[in-house]
């Protein structure tokens, strides 16, 4: 008995210990080093006349530059006419840059500056939008291109994304022409025509920029924003994207002989093959991973979080599968982590009563850092073993992107100046989705996704979705951040 006593007092005293050691790394954990943002000085706030910029996102929202998946289904003149918009509505904004039109409608505008040996900064917004899915235009409290001023806020497709970016950086630029500025730094504006199909604007623009010898000191697009009920902190939180997922899609292919379905062949057409290719494709995802920028996003934050998320990440070492678990809990939080597996579209038969002979599927994949193309391929093909299916890209993927500096002077000048705009702690991020910025990488010391504006979590669903809307608030926020941002980095 004393034995077992002594045994229960020992297992009593490391369980005591281990509740300490705990306690003490919860009470004492700081996020990892990061920037001095003290040193960073913004500039002022400039006048904004909110009604005429609610005015003018109302009528861009107006010209229908729809990307769709058939270019010719695409209208090319509404983005002539969103192009004699823009240098008849912003007369300031086109005096003082020059502007260039490449690759059929991608525009590419240049802000001399007067020192031509500091590095430029690249600010980016696409001028395309996603189509409205036929059928639920009745869903839209206001038609999706009316371009309505209601409830506080500017409603129709593209008022996110991506126009609300284009208006408000066009209404920073007007606002700081006209009241005399003149950059330092030199500044480029690139707006691609097909970011949400093609990206060929922004291939162009980055190989215009690299024949003339340009490497930006940063590049700001589109990516993350200030998401107001942040499940980390429960409160608002600057979210700054410093990368971003890759982006590649496979097609699966299984050929039959075909036929008159009648005569069906005995468990084994084309499409049965397929379906158990992709079942075993699904089930073989890829491991979450607690590392890169989404780990990053958490250690900074933890300590502005709850108890049991500021000791889970202090005491990762203990706690980390359950971090994985807890943030894998939702399909956002789980893109965080890991590769992405997504079948989108299938092909079989023209025909109910025919045999096809093929059955293709695509596969869409978001590669996360640490992978790479040729990885998801192999993973790929050793899901499906010996299945008789072809496998290839559909086209070239893009990789996944490097992660930008948290340290340098374009991090700290982005940071306070988010910070600022939100009033609320600033974090980088991943992206999971794709924007034309990973394209500027390689004309760029450093490439930062973010749009300041304040979203819930609730609220990002209407980005590609129904009732689209920018709020007013947002709005003048933007471009506030914006003219600052120019005010404070190109001088």
């Amino acid at each position: 008995m004393k034995l077992i006593g002594k045994i229960a007092l020992g297992a009593l005293a490391l369980v005591a210990l281990l509740i300490v050691v705990i306690a003490v790394r919860t009470v004492t954990y700081k996020a990892p080093a990061s920037a001095d943002l003290g040193g960073v000085k913004l500039a002022a706030p400039v006048a904004i006349d909110r009604t005429k910029a609610a005015q003018h996102l109302s009528q861009a929202i107006g010209f229908q530059t729809v990307s769709h998946q058939d270019k010719a289904d695409d209208q090319p003149g509404e983005w002539d006419k969103l192009h004699a918009w823009l240098q008849a509505t912003y007369p300031a904004a086109h005096a003082a840059m020059t502007r260039e039109v490449i690759s059929g409608h991608t525009l590419v505008y240049t802000w001399p500056g007067s020192d031509p040996a500091l590095a430029p900064i690249v600010l980016m917004a696409h001028q395309d939008v996603v189509p409205v899915t036929p059928g639920t235009e009745g869903d839209w409290k206001h038609p999706p291109f009316g371009g309505v001023i209601a409830e506080g806020a500017v409603w129709g497709r593209g008022a996110i994304d991506d126009k609300g970016s284009l208006v408000t950086l066009f209404e920073g630029v007007e606002t700081l022409a006209a009241s005399g500025f003149k950059p330092k730094r030199t500044v480029i504006l690139v707006s691609s025509h097909d970011e949400e199909v093609r990206g060929q604007g922004a291939r162009a623009a980055a190989a215009l920029l690299k024949s003339r010898g340009v490497t930006a000191q940063f590049v700001l697009d589109e990516g993350m924003a200030i998401i107001s009920d942040n499940p980390i902190t429960g409160g608002p939180v600057a979210l700054i994207g410093v990368g971003e997922k890759g982006y590649g899609t496979l097609t699966l292919t299984a050929k039959a002989p075909g036929g008159h379905s009648s005569a069906p062949p005995e468990g084994s057409g084309g499409v049965v093959v397929l379906s158990r290719a992709l079942v075993k494709i699904a089930e073989a995802q890829f491991p979450l991973r607690l590392d890169g920028p989404g780990a990053a996003m958490l250690q900074v934050l933890a300590p502005e979080g709850s108890w049991p998320i500021r000791m889970a990440v202090a005491n990762r070492w203990l706690f980390e599968p359950v971090i994985r678990s807890q943030v894998a809990a939702t399909p956002a939080g789980a893109a965080l982590l890991h590769t992405t597996i997504a079948p989108t579209m299938l092909k079989g038969s023209p025909k109910e009563n025919v045999l096809p002979q093929d059955a293709t599927a695509w596969i869409n994949y978001r590669i996360a850092p640490g992978d790479t193309a040729q990885g998801v391929l192999d993973h790929t093909k050793a899901a499906v073993g010996d299945l008789p299916v072809d496998i290839a890209w559909l086209k070239t993927p893009d990789e996944p992107s490097p992660v930008s500096s948290t340290s340098s002077d374009s991090w700290k000048i982005l940071a306070a100046l988010a910070g600022a705009s939100a009033k609320a702690p600033v974090a980088p991020g991943l992206v999971t989705a794709g924007t034309d910025s990973r394209y500027l990488q390689p004309v760029a010391k450093d490439v930062y996704r973010f749009q300041p504006m304040v979203f819930s979590l609730n609220e990002i669903e209407m980005i590609h979705g129904t009732n689209e809307h920018m709020t007013l608030e947002n709005l003048e926020r933007a471009v506030q951040f914006y003219a600052r941002l120019i005010a404070t980095a190109a001088v």
